[in-house]
């Protein structure tokens, strides 16, 4: 089955690399107008121009993911660019600690909230009151498989994406029908944010995982382009693992 997005306008926040590049690539191939925002403009023109940004399907708008003044500006940018606003993908995420958390510094630890879980709130606030309370659309946030377990060394992180994982069963609920809210929890990928993870355990990770192997950005983007699409039409509130086993591993496997 070929999934489309034909007509379709998506907002994919951390869209210049990893895991929001990979979907917004996907939703470009799909058909989708995408609007990349993070907070450098050269990783921004950057990858907007290996997806088409010439021919006028993707744009971009630097913002800081967590101020809701940028929020309102990228969304509001990108309904007076394309017309609406369909899809948003909260992507962008942070994790500037490591270690445990009764060592973690209050500027830190705020910075992580904002980022990873607040940052949801605000921009589908701004999503919804720009375009989606009256035209509908699908929401998705990436949240972790880490939102679902302990381990050592990043708590304050998993934290934050329990929390996303709340916030989208929540959100399911109070903007149905019109809008749906899910989210994807990947395992570990290559991405530049667990870089210091899989550069130190991946090869030892992936020897243990069902799948034999870490995660590819694209094998996120696959999930996401699924869940936003109609073929997606009857699920809301939904948490997809994409995690090449870890979660079906025995307790203590990973």
């Amino acid at each position: 089955m070929e999934l489309r997005l034909d007509g379709k306008v998506a907002v994919v926040t951390g869209g210049s690399r990893g895991i929001g590049r990979a979907v917004a690539a996907r939703f470009v191939e799909a058909g989708a107008k995408v609007m990349l925002t993070s907070r450098r403009e050269a990783g921004l023109a950057e990858a907007a121009a290996t997806m088409g940004g010439a021919d006028g399907q993707v744009a971009w708008f630097a913002a800081h993911v967590a101020e809701p003044g940028s929020a309102e500006a990228c969304v509001a940018a990108t309904v007076e660019r394309f017309g609406s606003l369909d899809i948003l993908v909260n992507n962008a995420g942070t994790n500037p600690y490591y270690g445990p958390l009764v060592d973690i510094d209050r500027p830190r630890a705020d910075k992580t909230v904002q980022v990873n879980q607040g940052a949801v709130l605000v921009w589908t606030q701004a999503a919804w009151r720009a375009s989606m309370g009256e035209r509908g659309g699908a929401i998705l946030n990436v949240s972790s498989i880490g939102g679902m377990s302990v381990e050592p060394g990043i708590g304050w992180y998993n934290v934050t994406k329990a929390a996303v994982i709340h916030l989208t069963r929540q959100l399911a609920y109070e903007l149905g029908p019109h809008v749906r809210v899910n989210a994807l929890a990947p395992g570990l990928v290559r991405t530049h944010l667990s870089r210091a993870l899989w550069e130190r355990h991946g090869d030892e990770v992936a020897a243990r995982l069902p799948l034999r192997r870490l995660g590819e950005p694209d094998d996120v983007a696959r999930a996401a382009l699924f869940l936003v699409s109609d073929a997606a039409a009857w699920v809301t509130g939904h948490v997809l693992v994409v995690d090449g086993g870890a979660m079906a591993m025995p307790s203590g496997g990973v």
